[in-house]
C-alpha cells in the first residue's frame, strides 16, 4: 500500500496549488511542497526492504481478462528516478518561488510541475506496460502546459506544439511497439516481460517491435533526428527547463530503455542501432553547443550532448557500461539542474542571457560565479567533480567495446572528441559570463540573488564535489539501480583513481584540446556564418503548414458541401468490399434449408417493400413521405413480433411514436414540398447504387442465413436465470451482462438532451398564420376530444408503464420501453393542451429526471462495491410476502428505474422543448431574407406551437 501512495500523493498534490494559491504565494509554496516531499520520505522508509535486491510490487485487480493490473514496482531503478524526480522537483519549487514575478499564475504553475511530477513517477513505477504508457503520454501532455506556461510569447506556444507533436508521435509508436511486446512475452506484466528476453529477441516481429519502442525513447529523449524540439523547449520559464532537462522529461526515454534492457536489448541490432545514434547525438548537441550564444541554448544542447552519452552507453550494454550510464544519469542530474537555476539567477539579475551582453559578473555575483564554476567544471569533466568519475567509465567503455564490430575501434575516438567539445562549451560558458572583462553593460544591475534561491544551487554544487572526491558514497544507490536493470547482477565499487591508463589519457586530452577549442571558437563560428542557417523551429513550422495545406487541398477536393456525395461515396465503398467479399465465395447457399414463407409474411414484405419505396419516391412532398416511413417502422416492429422478439418489437414501436412526433415538430419549420434538385444522372447513380446494394445486402443475409454459426447468444440463454437472475435475456443483457454499455448510452442520452436544451433554449421562431399556400392555419388550437383523451390516457399509460418497467426482468419490457410510453404519453399531453398550460400544472425539469436517472444507474452499480464486488455486479433474491406470494427482487431493476428516469428526461428535454420555440410576436429583420428580398406574406398572426 505503500507503493500507491508514493505514486497518488503527487497526483495528490496537483490540487494543493489551485486551493492555497489566494492565500499568498508563500503559503501556496509550502503547500505544494508537503504531499511531495511526504512520497520522498516514503520513498526512502522502503530503501531497508529492498536491500536483499527484491523489487517492492503492488498490484490490484484492473482489467484480469485483458491481463491489465494496476501494478506498481519500487527497484533499484526506480529509487534512483524517484529520488532524482521529487528530491530535485522540490529545488525546484523553492527555486520557482524566487524565479516568478509577483503578477504571474503560481498556483497554476505549481499545479502543472506537479502533474508533470507525478506523471514521471508514474512511469517510473509503473509495473504494467500499458500503465507506464499510460503515464508516458501523461508526461507529454503536461510537458506541454508547462513549455507553454508563458502563453502570451509566440514562441513558448510554438515551442510547447513542436514537443508535444515529436513526443506525441512518439508515444504512439511506443503503444505499437508496447502491445506487441506484450503479446511477444505473452503479458503486459513487467515481471513477465523482464524474465522472457529470449523470447522476444527470437521473436520474428522483433526488429520492427524494437524500432517502434525506440522511436518512442528516442522521441522523449531528444536522440538523433529528433533532437531539434528540446532546444526549443527553453521558452518556458528557466524551473521548467532545468526540471525538465535534468531530472524528469529528457530521461524518460532513458529510462525506457534501461527498464526494459534485460527483455529488448543484446542483439546486434539493438547495439549497432542504440549505440551509433547515441554517438550521433552526442557530437551533434555538444557542437551546437559550442556555437549558441544564449546561456539556456548552450545548457540545452549540452543536455542533448548528454542524454546522447548515456545512449550510447546503453547501446554498448556491457554491466560496466550500465553502470556508467545510470551513474552519469545521477551525476548529470545535478550539475545539470544547477547550471540551469545559474542561468535563470543570471537572467534574473541581470535582465539578459545573451554572451554578447554578460561578463566580469564574478565581482557582483561572487557566490554565484563559484557555484557556476563548479557544476561548469563538473559537466566538462574536470578531475575531483562527479562528471569526471562517470566520464572517465565512458571512455573505458568506448574503449573496450565491440558494439560495432570491426567498427569498434571508432568509438574512443569519437568519445574524446565529445570529451573535447564539453570542456569547450562548458569553458565558455563559465568564462565568458563570469570572468571575460566586458565594456558592455547588462541591462540591469547585476547582484546577487536572495538567499534561499541560491540554496537549491549550493546543495547540488556540494554533491558534485562530494561525489566527485567520494564516488564510493554512491554504490549503495548504483548497486541498487543496477541490481534492478541487470540480468547478472555485479559487485558496484565506483573509484575515482585507476592508475596511469589510456582512459586517464583521453581525459587529460579532450581537456587540453577542450581549452585550445575554445580559443579558436570564433574562427569556428566565423566558418559556420558561411553556410546559410537552418532554423528548426522554422522548418517544424512549415512542415506543420504543409500538411495543414495538402489536407485542406484533399478535403476540398472531397467535401463540396453535399450530402448526396458523401453518401455514394460511403456506399459505393462498401459495395465494392462487400461485392469483393461474395465474388470470392465459393457458393451463396449454405447447409441450412430454406424456412417456408406463408401469405402473412409475403404480404408483410411487399408492404414493407412498397412503404420504404414510396418514402423516397415521394421525398419532396415531406408530410405524405413521412406517413410513409411510419408505415416502415411499424411493420418493421411486427417483423420482429413475427420472428419472436417481443422486447425489440415494443421498443421499435415506442421509438417509432417517438420519432414521428419529433419529425412532425421538425416539418413544422420545414417547407411542406422541396423543388427538384436532382438531375437524370444523378437519380441513375442513386438508383444504381440503391440497387446494389440491396442486391449486396440480400445476398449476405442469405448466406448467413442458410449456414450454421456459431453465437454467443446461447451463452446468454443458458446464463440469463443463474447469473442475472431473470428470464427475459434480452433485458437481463441490457441491465446485467452488459449493463456498463447500458450506462453509457443512458449518459449519452442524457448528455443528447442537455445539448438540445442548450441549443433550443433561446430559439424563437416567428409563426405565420396560414402555410406556404395560403390556407388559414385552423382557430381550434386545442381541439376537445384530442384533450379530454390525452387527459384520460395519460394515468393509464404511467400505470401501464410502471407495469412494463416491473415486469421487464422476466417478461418482455424494461426501463428504455416503459420510459418511451412515459414519452410519448406527455407529449400527447403537450399536444392536446400546449405548453404553457402542461407546464403550469406538470413543473417538472426535465434535466434534473435525466440526470437523476443517470446518478441511479451509476450508484446502482457503486453499491456493489460495499459488498467487495466489481462495479455493477448484481445481485438477486426470492422473498415471500403475506397475500402475496414469492417475489423475485434484482438490483438490476433499481439499475432499470435509473434507464426509464433518463429516457423520459432526455426525451422531454428534446420534444417539449422543440415544441415551444414558436413565438407570436414578429422577430426584428424577419421581413427580410439575407438577399434583402421580401418573404411571401403569410399573415400577421402567430400562434403557438404545440
Amino acid at each position: 500500500m505503500t507503493l500507491l501512495w508514493i505514486t497518488l500523493l503527487p497526483l495528490l498534490g496537483v490540487l494543493a496549488p489551485a486551493l492555497t494559491a489566494r492565500y499568498g504565494r508563500r503559503y501556496c509554496s509550502m503547500a505544494t511542497a508537503v504531499l511531495p516531499a511526504l512520497a520522498l520520505l516514503l520513498t526512502l522508509s522502503q530503501v531497508p526492504s529492498m536491500l536483499d535486491g527484491d523489487a517492492l510490487r503492488f498490484s490490484v485487480s484492473w482489467m484480469p481478462t485483458l491481463g491489465l493490473d494496476l501494478g506498481l514496482r519500487l527497484d533499484g531503478l526506480s529509487l534512483l528516478f524517484n529520488l532524482l524526480i521529487i528530491g530535485i522537483g522540490l529545488m525546484i519549487l523553492l527555486y520557482a518561488h524566487f524565479y516568478l514575478a509577483a503578477h504571474e499564475n503560481v498556483g497554476r504553475f505549481y499545479s502543472y510541475l506537479i502533474l508533470f511530477m507525478a506523471s514521471m513517477v508514474g512511469i517510473s513505477m509503473s509495473d504494467n506496460l500499458i500503465l507506464l504508457w499510460l503515464f508516458w503520454e501523461l508526461t507529454s501532455l503536461s510537458s506541454f502546459l508547462l513549455i507553454g506556461f508563458w502563453s502570451h510569447n509566440s514562441e513558448a506556444r510554438k515551442g510547447a506544439r513542436m514537443a508535444l507533436v515529436v513526443t506525441g508521435a512518439g508515444g504512439l509508436a511506443l503503444l505499437a511497439g508496447l502491445l506487441m511486446l506484450g503479446n511477444m512475452a505473452g503479458s503486459f506484466d513487467l515481471n513477465v516481460v523482464l524474465a522472457s528476453g529470449d523470447i522476444i529477441r527470437n521473436h520474428a516481429y522483433y526488429p520492427v517491435m524494437l524500432v517502434l519502442v525506440l522511436l518512442g525513447a528516442f522521441t522523449k529523449s531528444a536522440q538523433f533526428p529528433f533532437q531539434f524540439w528540446l532546444p526549443h523547449a527553453m521558452a518556458a520559464p528557466t524551473p521548467v527547463s532545468a526540471y525538465l532537462h535534468s531530472a524528469t522529461m529528457v530521461k524518460a526515454g532513458i529510462f525506457l530503455m534501461a527498464r526494459l534492457h534485460p527483455a529488448i536489448a543484446g542483439s546486434e541490432l539493438w547495439s549497432s542501432l542504440v549505440t551509433i545514434i547515441g554517438m550521433i547525438t552526442l557530437l551533434y548537441g555538444a557542437w551546437f553547443a559550442l556555437m549558441k550564444t544564449d546561456l539556456k541554448g548552450i545548457l540545452a544542447f549540452s543536455t542533448v550532448s548528454h542524454l546522447g552519452l548515456i545512449t550510447a552507453l546503453l547501446g554498448i550494454g556491457t554491466p560496466m557500461a550500465m553502470l556508467a550510464a545510470l551513474f552519469h544519469i545521477l551525476n548529470h542530474a545535478t550539475f545539470k539542474a544547477a547550471l540551469f537555476m545559474g542561468a535563470g539567477i543570471i537572467d534574473h539579475e541581470t535582465g539578459t542571457r545573451e554572451l554578447s551582453k554578460l561578463g566580469g559578473l564574478r565581482r557582483a555575483m561572487p557566490v554565484t560565479a563559484l557555484l557556476t564554476t563548479i557544476t561548469g567544471a563538473a559537466m566538462a569533466g574536470v578531475p575531483l567533480l562527479n562528471g569526471f568519475v562517470s566520464k572517465e567509465m565512458f571512455f573505458t567503455d568506448a574503449l573496450n567495446s565491440t558494439a560495432l564490430g570491426g567498427l569498434s575501434g571508432i568509438l574512443p575516438v569519437l568519445a574524446t572528441l565529445g570529451g573535447i567539445l564539453s570542456v569547450a562549451y562548458s569553458l565558455r560558458l563559465v568564462y565568458e559570463v563570469f570572468y571575460k572583462p566586458t565594456t558592455q553593460a547588462p541591462p540591469i544591475e547585476p547582484h546577487e540573488p536572495p538567499r534561499l534561491m541560491r540554496a537549491p544551487m549550493e546543495l547540488l554544487a556540494t554533491l558534485c564535489v562530494v561525489v566527485g572526491i567520494f564516488p564510493f558514497l554512491a554504490d549503495g544507490l548504483m548497486q541498487l539501480a543496477t541490481n534492478a536493470v541487470l540480468v547478472t547482477p555485479i559487485d558496484v565499487n565506483i573509484a575515482l583513481w585507476h592508475g596511469l591508463n589510456v582512459p586517464l589519457l583521453m581525459s587529460m586530452i579532450a581537456l587540453a584540446a577542450g581549452i585550445a577549442a575554445y580559443l579558436f571558437h570564433a574562427e569556428l563560428r566565423r566558418f559556420l556564418k558561411q553556410f546559410s542557417p537552418l532554423d528548426a523551429r522554422l522548418v517544424f513550422e512549415a512542415s506543420i503548414q504543409c500538411v495543414a495545406n495538402r489536407s485542406q487541398q484533399l478535403m476540398d477536393r472531397l467535401e463540396n458541401g453535399s450530402l448526396q456525395r458523401y453518401m455514394s461515396l460511403l456506399l459505393l465503398t462498401a459495395l465494392v468490399f462487400a461485392g469483393v467479399g461474395l465474388v470470392n465465395m465459393p457458393s451463396l447457399t449454405g447447409a441450412l434449408s430454406d424456412q417456408p414463407a406463408d401469405g402473412v409474411l409475403i404480404v408483410g414484405a411487399l408492404l414493407l417493400i412498397l412503404s420504404s419505396v414510396a418514402t423516397a419516391a415521394l421525398h419532396r412532398r415531406r408530410l405524405v413521405s413521412l406517413m410513409m416511413l411510419s408505415m416502415v417502422g411499424l411493420l418493421v416492429s411486427l417483423t420482429f413480433a413475427r420472428f419472436s422478439a417481443p422486447d425489440l418489437a415494443l421498443t421499435q414501436l415506442s421509438v417509432e411514436v417517438v420519432t414521428m412526433i419529433l419529425l412532425m415538430l421538425a416539418l413544422f419549420f420545414l417547407p411542406q414540398k422541396t423543388p427538384r434538385e436532382s438531375s437524370m444522372p444523378r437519380l441513375l447513380r442513386d438508383l444504381s447504387l440503391a440497387g446494389g446494394l440491396g442486391v449486396i445486402v440480400a445476398s449476405l443475409n442469405y448466406a448467413v442465413l442458410s449456414r450454421e454459426t456459431t453465437s454467443i447468444s446461447d451463452f446468454f440463454i443458458a446464463n440469463s436465470v443463474p447469473g442475472g437472475g431473470g428470464h427475459n435475456v434480452v433485458n437481463v443483457i441490457l441491465v446485467d451482462f452488459r449493463g456498463f454499455d447500458t450506462l453509457g448510452e443512458i449518459t449519452v442520452l442524457a448528455i443528447a438532451g442537455l445539448a438540445v436544451l442548450k441549443l433550443l433554449n433561446r430559439l424563437r421562431l416567428f409563426m405565420p398564420h396560414s402555410d406556404a399556400e395560403g390556407r388559414v392555419w385552423s382557430q381550434d388550437r386545442y381541439p376537445m376530444i384530442l384533450t379530454i383523451i390525452s387527459q384520460a390516457l395519460l394515468p393509464l399509460a404511467v400505470l401501464v408503464a410502471v407495469f412494463i418497467l416491473l415486469r421487464g426482468h422476466n417478461a418482455p419490457g424494461g426501463g428504455f420501453i416503459a420510459g418511451l410510453v412515459t414519452s410519448v404519453a406527455l407529449i400527447l399531453l403537450y399536444i392536446a393542451r400546449g405548453v404553457d398550460w402542461t407546464q403550469a400544472r406538470l413543473d417538472l425539469q426535465y434535466q434534473s429526471v435525466a440526470i437523476a436517472g443517470v446518478a441511479v444507474a451509476s450508484l446502482t452499480g457503486a453499491g456493489s462495491w460495499l459488498f467487495g464486488y466489481p462495479f455493477l455486479t448484481s445481485a438477486f433474491g426470492h422473498l415471500h410476502i403475506p397475500l402475496v406470494g414469492d417475489i423475485e427482487l434484482a438490483t438490476a431493476m433499481l439499475f432499470d428505474v435509473g434507464v426509464y428516469l433518463a429516457v423520459v428526461g432526455a426525451t422531454l428535454m428534446i420534444l417539449a422543448n422543440l415544441g415551444k420555440i414558436t413565438t407570436p410576436h414578429r422577430l426584428p429583420n424577419y421581413d427580410k431574407d439575407p438577399s434583402g428580398t421580401e418573404p411571401p406574406n403569410n399573415g400577421d398572426t402567430a400562434k403557438e406551437s404545440s
